[in-house]
């Protein structure tokens, strides 16, 4: 499966560095931290109280945001529901040279349970392979 969300990926620069940019307005605390891949705005995960990463994609519809933790290099496609490892590269050439060259790359399909139509984390077991 590929994302159909690729070309919104821009090089950008955090727009706040140093954490959520809602939750630094408010004093509020968060978990971990995403860059979206559109604008630059951090936002805090799903499991932070805010969830600001996808109120701004609810409230943008900027699709791809990345992991802004360091040591990780993932990214994810909200509404394709796909996880990219790693994160897309815009500064390669092609705009985003591992879907467009013959790199390796993984994409992973969040499962759901079907009672709730919920996404859990992706896992390995459920990898489909990148192609060309």
């Amino acid at each position: 499966m590929k994302c159909t969300h690729l070309a919104q990926v821009r090089p950008v620069r955090a727009n706040t560095p140093d954490g959520c940019e809602e939750c630094l307005k408010t004093g509020a605390w968060w978990v971990h931290l995403r860059l979206c891949l559109t604008c630059g705005h951090v936002g805090c995960c799903d499991s932070s109280p805010g969830k600001h990463a996808t109120k701004h994609f609810h409230g943008t519809q900027h699709p791809i945001v990345k992991s802004f933790e360091p040591g990780e290099d993932w990214g994810w496609c909200y509404p394709d529901q796909l996880m990219f490892e790693p994160a897309p590269d815009p500064s390669l050439e092609g705009v985003l040279g591992p879907w467009c060259d013959a790199s390796p790359r993984l994409a992973f399909r969040a499962p759901r349970f079907a009672s709730t139509g919920r996404v859990y984390p992706p896992t390995p077991a459920v990898q489909l392979q990148m192609s060309n």
